[in-house]
């Protein structure tokens, strides 16, 4: 086994979409996973606390350049110019490569509930990490609230575009569209 070859992280990661896309997500397990990569069952528990993170990795990094693009907003940004910063900052990491895997991801977890919850868990995680970045901006209740939950709902809506897939487009463009879309909409509620 390549146990000390580079890249471990990104190879489990690799084989568990690989192995959940072939033979479903309840069916893999972590021994399998770790089987495929050439690596021990240790390693992947050094890297993953269970075969379900394997899917939700790299949230606290999202959760960070939400922060960040909210936090470098300048200072006379609306809320809604905060969140769009925020959305710049995320699309950036939003490559071709990530779409590929995004796109292998997303059935698996629509077709299993607890990875459902899962994903329910790391969206109020997102929210709350954009609710407390207006915050600290001096944006005040229930605009901080509203602004982060639209956000985070034009988050969502741009990636289920993005993974669509006859899509072409970018997601940063994705992302600014359904911002707009969400404050024509937040508008016409009058």
């Amino acid at each position: 086994m390549g146990r000390w070859e580079p890249n471990a992280r990104h190879r489990l990661a690799e084989a568990a979409l690989d192995l959940f896309t072939e033979r479903g997500y309840d069916e893999t397990t972590v021994a399998e996973i770790a089987e495929r990569a050439g690596l021990t069952k240790r390693t992947f528990f050094r890297h993953f606390a269970d075969k379900r993170e394997v899917l939700f990795g790299g949230q606290e990094e999202l959760t960070q350049l939400f922060s960040e693009g909210i936090a470098g907003a300048p200072a006379d940004a609306t809320p809604f110019e905060a969140v769009a910063g925020a959305l710049d900052a995320v699309a950036a990491d939003f490559t071709g490569e990530r779409l590929a895997r995004a796109r292998q991801r997303q059935p698996i977890v629509a077709a299993n509930n607890d990875l459902l919850e899962r994903e329910l868990l790391k969206r109020a995680k997102l929210v709350a990490a954009m609710h407390d970045a207006l915050a600290a901006r001096s944006i005040g209740e229930p605009t901080a609230t509203v602004a982060a939950e639209l956000g985070c709902l034009a988050f969502g809506t741009a990636f289920h575009r993005w993974v669509e897939a006859g899509n072409r487009r970018e997601f940063g463009a994705l992302a600014a569209e359904a911002l707009d879309e969400l404050r024509a909409a937040t508008a016409a509620l009058g």
